[in-house]
């Protein structure tokens, strides 16, 4: 005699099992790297400093560190309103993190860093923060003769580190 059922509950029972041993052997650290992608980072503070063969501009962030895109601009402008920064330079990059916010879920502020800031760097002589909107976060960098840089990604604490390399001043 046959039992059509049987079919069903070994199908039913090894998927099951086979869903089980998978949980069980997913590592804690890729779960825990999933669920801190799915949060945007946070940018929580940005900074600088002068080295004998570089100037440093640095983003805090919180969570991880998202795709960045610096680009070179003729004028560096607010994000929304299109007005212009007024930072001195002839030169200017606009540094842009998406995914990011500077303000939490309920809308309250968590960046704790300059706005707009003259910078007296052998290179980078400003910075502003440009704007916080819809899941992008931009800073404006200004300078007197045209950079170059390199980027860079540190941890522990979660940051984006932008060099820009001039003639050795010490």
């Amino acid at each position: 005699m046959r039992h059509p059922h049987r079919r069903r509950i070994v199908a039913l029972a090894t998927g099951a099992l086979l869903t089980a041993g998978l949980a069980l052997s997913a590592s804690p650290a890729s779960a825990a790297t999933a669920t801190t992608r799915t949060q945007t980072p946070l940018v929580v503070n940005a900074r600088w400093g002068g080295h004998c063969t570089y100037d440093r501009f640095v983003i805090d962030l919180q969570g991880y560190v998202p795709p960045v895109t610096v680009t070179p601009v003729s004028e560096l402008v607010y994000d929304g309103s299109g007005k212009p920064v007024p930072l001195a330079g002839k030169y200017f990059l606009e540094i842009r993190l998406h995914p990011a916010a500077g303000h939490d879920d309920a809308g309250q502020n968590v960046y704790q860093g300059p706005r707009l800031q003259k910078i007296y760097l052998s290179k980078l002589k400003g910075m502003a923060m440009t704007g916080d909107y819809e899941g992008y976060v931009t800073f404006g960098a200004a300078f007197d003769t045209k950079p170059t840089w390199n980027t860079s990604v540190l941890h522990s604490p979660e940051r984006l580190v932008l060099d820009f390399p001039h003639p050795n001043t010490c």
